[in-house]
Formats: structure tokens, C-alpha cells, sequence
């Protein structure tokens, strides 16, 4: 992933309880004393438990799943545009327990004053029609957002992730009304009260529960997030249908208002069942896109360039992850940087036999191993993301002969896999973050257990202009597993290249190997480029060091990034 100055250099779910208001069974006389009413005192004391209509039982049990089902989706709607950051996920998910929790407080107190079925398939037909405008309303505010973070403006930044999560609102603290209100309508002995009200809260929770896998292992990757959305608002709509009886005035008729509300309801469904004839564009249109999908784990875009190169692009696109131009192997970006490293080592300088790459992405690097020094190297390149390879095979010729594809994470792979490197390349990201588990002395010292005697590891991570304390991070963890460490500061870019080598080496001697290669070839222009950044690091006393069991790398590249964007840039 390259990261380029003036950008921004990624899960959970809360569950559906309810907690539903005492329903109103007695009232006061005259006298002040409680009346109880005689049917409530035979129920409690027959024990009989009413029957709860299989039309409510419906209600109950789609509205759980569309509470957690918008929960899903609403951090996949904002990804394209601000990541998926611990940060988003925060917002998301306070946010969504504020809009439930307020719907339960105000659903028990509608539900004591007006306990009609009506009113309440009324209220959820209106969190259905909220859903369904969510894909439609959400794109104004999403581009400001986009112009936010071009601009490095704070302000902008924080309000447009705000007000992207406020589309939510109405529709999910509507939701949250309902299990209260359903209580209440089931409830009708007090003796009956707390076996009803636990009947509907565990349905509620298994709705919630689906909500929570149908979206991600079905919807989304099928249909997208906003086609998800849409079916979300077709089905609320269906079972909110049955209590829409009230009469609407239309001129000198009447009409229920099911009818209406059906009418209505056929609007989102064009979009679903015909794709083609109504289609909802790009989720996120840029310059020079061709292609876009959303994955398990990302949103991915594939932009083609004036010149004919194509990037790979994920999630809030301020970061290239892979680049491709047929008619040039060198990219005068990081990614050139890995092709130095088989020269730390005099006695076995240029010599390539294997490689391992861990966060294989469009196959950049792999593709550079294979054109500079010889097909006849091995390439295992590692990719969690299978819809990212498929991309990468489609779009960035990813088609080496020599590339064995493994689509597991990458720490997974190392412990499975009983290969030797001379070199292993880690540029993985789930944007902005490092995933911790690849970041650890544990993890180095797998690597090192599968590095040649004169294997190098290299892993791309990145700085502001002023901030490196990840990059510190970096070398302190290397530095208690590897001999050496060395820092490659790209220009004009936010990313920093460390490397570490398994037996002691030494920058003149690094140096004085690159000065052996021909010029006039790739691998000469590269060792132009690497020489005059490359720098010997060292670690600092008591700083840093990550490991399994504490490795902090959300809170310190949080850290980077709000410094950067409070200070403009």
C-alpha cells in the first residue's frame, strides 16, 4: 500500500435486547385505591398466557434482524470514504445503543398511552421507508466528506462521519420501539407479564442474530450494501403491511393505507429484482473507474489511469495498494524498494531463490521478483481477501507461473507452511491498521525461523512529516530478534520501508553491493533510488516493543492521524 501526502493512511456488533415498560394493568378508583380488573385477576391466578398473533411474532423477529442487519452495513457504507478504523467502528456502534435505547424509552411510554397494533406497524413502516432512503440521501454527504479529507479540514471530517451515522437514526431508534410496544400488546394478565415480554425479548435477540451473519456472509457480498438496504426496507415493509388498516382519503374514496404503503414499497424493489434497468451507479464514482466490488473484508476499486496504469484501490481510496502498467516494471514508488533487498549480503548478493509475500494484494511485487530476477524464482504470495485476487488475476496480470497463490491470513500461512525465504515482504494493511497479529516479536521471530542464513524481511509502514513513532515501533520489535535493522524514508510519500537481516550486516557494505550492479538496467535504477535514504536504525532504550500480548498499533496510528489531521496537514 503506498501512501501519499495529504491522504489519510481499518469489527463488532451490539445485541437487541429490549427493556420494555411495566405495561399498565390496573388504574385508580375514585378513592385513589388500584382497580384491578377482574379478567387480569383470573388470568394471573389461571395462569393462562395470551396468545401473541403469529403477525406480531413476525414483527418482532424481522425487526431484530433489521436492527443488527443496518448495524452491519452502515460501517460498509461509510468504508469507501473514511475506512473502517477502530474510530468508525466506535462511532457506529455507540451511536446505534444511543438509538436503540432511546427507542426503547420512548416505545414503552407510546405503547402504555396507545397500545394498537396499528400505531406500531405505522412506526415501523416508517423505519422501513427511512432504510430504503438511506442508499440515495447518504451520497451528498458522503462526497463532502471526500472534500474534508482532501482539504485536511478537521471540522468537515468529523461532522460528515457524523451526519453519515445520523441516517440511522430514525430508523433504528423506530426499531427499537417495537419490542416494548410488542410487549405491551401481548401482555394482558399480570401474572403473564414477564413470560411474554422474555418470549418476545429472546425473539427479538434471535433476529438480531441473523441480522448479524446474513448480511455479511449473504447480502452484501451478493446484492452490495445498498441493494442490503433495500431489502431491508422491502421486508420491514411486508410485515409492518397487516396493521396498516387505517382508511387514507384519497379525493372522494377511501383506501387503507396498506395500499399506500405497498405502493410505495414496489419503488426500492425496482432497484432489486432489476438490477440492469434500474442500476444504482458506483458507491463511490471517481475518475477513471472501471471496476468495483465489495468483498468480506473490503470495498474494492480498480482505477485506470491516462497513461494506461491501473491502481488498486480499498475502502476510503486514500492509499493505492497495488499498480500495474504493462509497458513498465518499476513504479518509482515503494514497492521498488523490495527488490534491494537480496543485496545485504556479500557472499550471496542477487541470489533469489524464494520469497514469501504477505499481503500479496494486486501482485505488484511479485510481478517486479519475476521480471527483474528470473521466472525461475518461487513466489508464495499470501491474500486474505479472495475477491482481491480475483481482481488481481483479472486487472493486473497476475498470472506468473511462478506464483503460488494462498488465500489465508498470513501468520496462519507461516505456521502452516515449511518453506525457506531469502526474502519475505509484508505489506498487509486493513486500512490504516497493520493487523497486530503480523506486527509482533512472536510473528518476526516465525519469519526468521523461515528465513534463509542470508534472508532479509522487509515491511512497509508509514510516518507523517514529523511523527515516527511507528516506524520506532517497528525497529524496536525487529531489533530484538534481528541483527540489523535499516530505514528506507520514501520521498514524497508517507511510507517508511524497514528491513532486517538474519545474519549481521552492515549499511557501507549494503552500499557498497548496490554499487556492483549494472547501470541502464531496472535493478540499477532501483539501487538509485534506495542508496541515498537508506539509514542504519537502532533501537531506543525503554521504547516500544510489540508483542502477542500487548501490541498497540491501533492506538499509535490513531495517534498518528489525528495529530496530522489537527494540525492541517
Amino acid at each position: 500500500m503506498r501512501l501519499i501526502p495529504g491522504a489519510r493512511a481499518t469489527p463488532a456488533a451490539s445485541s437487541s435486547g429490549v427493556s420494555a415498560a411495566a405495561p399498565r394493568t390496573v388504574a385508580p378508583t375514585a378513592h385513589g385505591a388500584p382497580a384491578v380488573p377482574a379478567s387480569a385477576t383470573t388470568s394471573a391466578v389461571a395462569g393462562v398466557v395470551p396468545i401473541v398473533p403469529a403477525r406480531l411474532i413476525t414483527l418482532v423477529f424481522v425487526a431484530g434482524v433489521a436492527s443488527l442487519a443496518l448495524e452491519m452495513c452502515a460501517p460498509r457504507l461509510l468504508a469507501p470514504y473514511f475506512g473502517t478504523s477502530l474510530f468508525i467502528w466506535a462511532n457506529v456502534i455507540g451511536l446505534f445503543l444511543i438509538y436503540l435505547a432511546s427507542g426503547y424509552f420512548i416505545g414503552g411510554r407510546i405503547a402504555d398511552r396507545h397500545p394498537e397494533p396499528r400505531l406500531l406497524c405505522a412506526l415501523t413502516a416508517i423505519a422501513a421507508l427511512a432504510a430504503g432512503l438511506i442508499p440515495f440521501v447518504s451520497r451528498p454527504v458522503l462526497q463532502w466528506s471526500v472534500q474534508g479529507l482532501q482539504t485536511v479540514n478537521a471540522g468537515v471530517f468529523y461532522t460528515s462521519l457524523l451526519a453519515v451515522i445520523l441516517l440511522f437514526s430514525i430508523p433504528v431508534t423506530l426499531l427499537g420501539v417495537v419490542s416494548p410496544f410488542a410487549v405491551r400488546l401481548s401482555v394482558r394478565a399480570v401474572g403473564s407479564t414477564g413470560r411474554s415480554a422474555g418470549n418476545l425479548y429472546a425473539l427479538s435477540t434471535a433476529g438480531s442474530i441473523l441480522g448479524a451473519f446474513l448480511p455479511v456472509l449473504l447480502l452484501i457480498p451478493w446484492l452490495g450494501v445498498r441493494r442490503t438496504l433495500l431489502t431491508i426496507c422491502v421486508a420491514l415493509l411486508l410485515v409492518s403491511l397487516w396493521g396498516l388498516d387505517m382508511p387514507v382519503a384519497l379525493g372522494p374514496r377511501t383506501v387503507p393505507a396498506r395500499w399506500l404503503v405497498a405502493a410505495v414499497g414496489i419503488l426500492p424493489l425496482l432497484p432489486l429484482l432489476l438490477p440492469q434497468a434500474v442500476p444504482l451507479g458506483f458507491l463511490k464514482p471517481q475518475p477513471g473507474l472501471i471496476a468495483e466490488r465489495e468483498s468480506l473484508y473490503n470495498y474494492i476499486q480498480v482505477v485506470k489511469q491516462d497513461d494506461g496504469t491501473v491502481n488498486l484501490v480499498l475502502n476510503e481510496g486514500q492509499a493505492i495498494h497495488s499498480i500495474y502498467n504493462p509497458n513498465r516494471v518499476l513504479t518509482g514508488w515503494y514497492w521498488d524498494y523490495f527488490l534491494a533487498a537480496p543485496y545485504f549480503n556479500s557472499a550471496a548478493m542477487g541470489q533469489v531463490h524464494r520469497i514469501g509475500i504477505i499481503g500479496l494484494a494486486g501482485g505488484t511485487v511479485a510481478r517486479q521478483f519475476t521480471q527483474v530476477y528470473g521466472a525461475n524464482v518461487q513466489i508464495d504470495g499470501v491474500e486474505i481477501d479472495p475477491e482481491i485476487v480475483s481482481v488481481g488475476r483479472q486487472y493486473f496480470a497476475m498470472t506468473e507461473p511462478n506464483l503460488h497463490v494462498y488465500v489465508e491470513d498470513g501468520r496462519t500461512f507461516l505456521r502452516a507452511t515449511h518453506q525457506t525465504y531469502d526474502v519475505v515482504a509484508i505489506d498487509a494493511f486493513q486500512q490504516p491498521y497493520i493487523p497486530f497479529q503480523l506486527t509482533t516479536k512472536e510473528f518476526f521471530e516465525e519469519i526468521k525461523a523461515h528465513l534463509s542464513p542470508h534472508g532479509v524481511v522487509v515491511l512497509n509502514t508509514g510516518h507523517t512529516r514529523t511523527d515516527f513513532r511507528l516506524v520506532r515501533a517497528f525497529v524496536n520489535t525487529m531489533s530484538t530478534v534481528f541483527p540489523n535493522v535499516y530505514t528506507f524514508n520514501v520521498p514524497d510519500t508517507f511510507n517508511t520501508e524497514v528491513m532486517a537481516t538474519n545474519s549481521p550486516t552492515s549499511l557501507q557494505g549494503f552500499l557498497n553491493n548496490l554499487n556492483t550492479i549494472p547501470r541502464g538496467t531496472d535493478l540499477g535504477a532501483v539501487a538509485d533510488e534506495v542508496a541515498p535514504v537508506a539509514q542504519a536504525a537502532h533501537a531506543e532504550p525503554g521504547g516500544v516493543v510489540f508483542t502477542d500480548d500487548r501490541a498497540p498499533i491501533e492506538q499509535l496510528t490513531d495517534q498518528l492521524l489525528l495529530n496530522y489531521i489537527s494540525s492541517g496537514g
